[in-house]
């Protein structure tokens, strides 16, 4: 019997023979030795276990799950559908170069894929990036879109919250020149629609402008080349105390702490149209062009959204930054609510679901010639929408159905799958969703309770004598109600049926 250290030492002899260029046949012959012994060691058997996980920060869907996501998905959709948007896909890699740089201090997360002939490719870390390369090289100048599908950031995953390595964007854009702040009303409309039909419960639209932002830092005596890394500080404002986001600008940043605390007074302010009237009042604001002309917008913008009347779910937020360099004017961030407990009124935050703003130069970057598309977008966190929506279900126990089986074609007695087949062939091309268990004599109480585990609502039952006569037996599951049913109407029977 061979052991590990014979078949070593066999495959270094075969190693020899192949190097000194042996005679084909007796390096045959070795090769052939050496298998036999590997055999009887059992070979590779045994000592390589595969690994059973998904890849860190990625995961399955079961039936259930999918059914959920399937929901969500459709109530998206239709509302992109219903503001008259197109659909477009791009591929789930890029060029590499087409995503260097528009990131910010995120550019680290992109994952980099191996040079495989040529060209240094990396996968898409947002939808908003491709869009606007998408634009540029098809020379489109207006266009209203949204684009689901996944992205990949080398994150460090917290699953719990739905934060994932791979996953789901759902983006809506509007990209043309157009009179301001009428797409961005409407960008701004969508998130409450959608957030409100998904019934996820109390939330919150924070909005701000970078050229509010940027006229805010220059006044507060911020160096311009400072403006990108203090925003990103000022943007972790919902995650951490003011204290802590000083002291990284100070101490990490080397911002002077004179600057810091102008700053910190403007950024824990939040409100409606009085803060912005109060803030274009502002004797420093109201002396910085930036800032002038972005209060002047959010002006405008909160008028159009009173018109939609939809005020009440948004706040004028200083302290929303968003981290992407690509962003120019509005941006905005929708998180979900929850009462921190009954006796307080107090609201806390419990994560971004929304996000999104107006970026009018990431076109011009991709075009040859520099000609700009004004964009604005909004990007909805399905992950995290899905994520509360699934333990909302665990901790009610609904039954969710995984499958939209109207009806199982069942029979009484023996013999009848010919029958069986026969009549589902007929509800199949007249496109009814019909099922049959595969089994040539299933007892009918197992068919019966097949309907209820997968919550089937009818059962068309054949027997001897409804052939006989013509006729199918309808069954109701829940009510258990049977009716018999002329072969030609049970079509239009059960599609009435299912409507109701």
């Amino acid at each position: 019997m061979a052991d590990e250290a014979a078949v070593r030492a066999q495959a270094e002899a075969v190693r020899r023979l192949k190097q000194d260029k042996a005679d084909p046949d007796e390096i045959a012959k070795e090769v052939a030795k050496l298998l036999e012994m590997k055999a009887q060691l059992g070979g590779d058997e045994g000592k390589h276990k595969f690994v059973l996980k998904t890849p860190k920060g990625t995961r399955d869907y079961s039936p259930k799950q999918m059914a959920i996501r399937e929901r969500v998905f459709n109530a998206i959709i239709t509302c992109f559908k219903r503001h008259g948007a197109e659909v477009i896909d791009t591929p789930v890699f890029e060029l590499k170069e087409t995503l260097t740089g528009k990131y910010g201090e995120d550019s680290k997360l992109i994952y980099d894929l191996k040079d495989q002939g040529g060209e240094l490719l990396s996968l898409r870390y947002d939808l908003t990036v491709p869009f606007a390369r998408y634009l540029a090289m098809n020379k489109i100048t207006n266009i209203k879109r949204y684009h689901i599908a996944k992205v990949y950031r080398r994150d460090n995953p917290a699953m719990t919250r739905g934060r994932y390595r791979e996953f789901y964007q759902c983006d809506f854009d509007i990209a043309g020149q157009f009179d301001p702040m009428i797409p961005d009303a409407e960008c701004l409309k969508i998130v409450h629609e959608i957030l409100s039909d998904l019934q996820l419960g109390d939330f919150l639209v924070k909005v701000n402008d970078r050229r509010i932002l940027d006229g805010m830092f220059a006044v507060c005596g911020v160096p311009d080349s400072k403006f990108r890394t203090i925003c990103s500080s000022v943007d972790k404002l919902d995650k951490m105390p003011w204290e802590e986001v000083r002291s990284e600008m100070v101490g990490e940043k080397g911002l002077s702490p004179e600057a810091a605390d102008r700053i910190g007074e403007y950024v824990q302010l939040h409100g409606g149209l009085d803060l912005i009237e109060r803030l274009l009042q502002d004797p420093k604001l109201s002396q910085n062009k930036l800032a002038k002309e972005g209060l002047g917008d959010m002006k405008l913008l909160f008028e159009y959204l009173t018109l939609f009347g939809i005020t009440g779910k948004i706040s004028f937020d200083l302290s929303l930054a968003r981290g992407l360099d690509y962003y120019t004017g509005v941006i905005f961030e929708a998180v979900l609510l929850q009462q921190e407990n009954d006796h307080v009124e107090e609201s806390v935050s419990v994560g971004s679901v929304a996000g999104g703003g107006r970026y009018d130069g990431l076109v011009g970057m991709f075009d040859p010639k520099g000609r700009k598309v004004p964009c604005v977008g909004v990007s909805i966190g399905i992950e995290r929408i899905f994520s509360i929506l699934e333990q909302r279900v665990e901790a009610s126990e609904e039954k969710i159905r995984t499958t939209e089986t109207q009806v199982l074609v069942a029979s009484a007695q023996k013999k009848l799958l010919e029958e069986r087949l026969k009549l589902i062939a007929e509800l199949w091309d007249a496109g009814i969703k019909a099922e049959v268990l595969y089994k040539k004599n299933p007892k009918l109480l197992n068919q019966l309770q097949y309907c209820e585990e997968t919550g089937i609502p009818l059962v068309a039952i054949v027997g001897e004598q409804e052939l006989k006569d013509g006729v199918v037996k309808l069954r109701d599951v829940a009510t258990r109600e049977e009716v018999n049913v002329r072969r030609e109407s049970l079509v239009e029977e059960i599609r009435m049926r299912t409507s109701r």
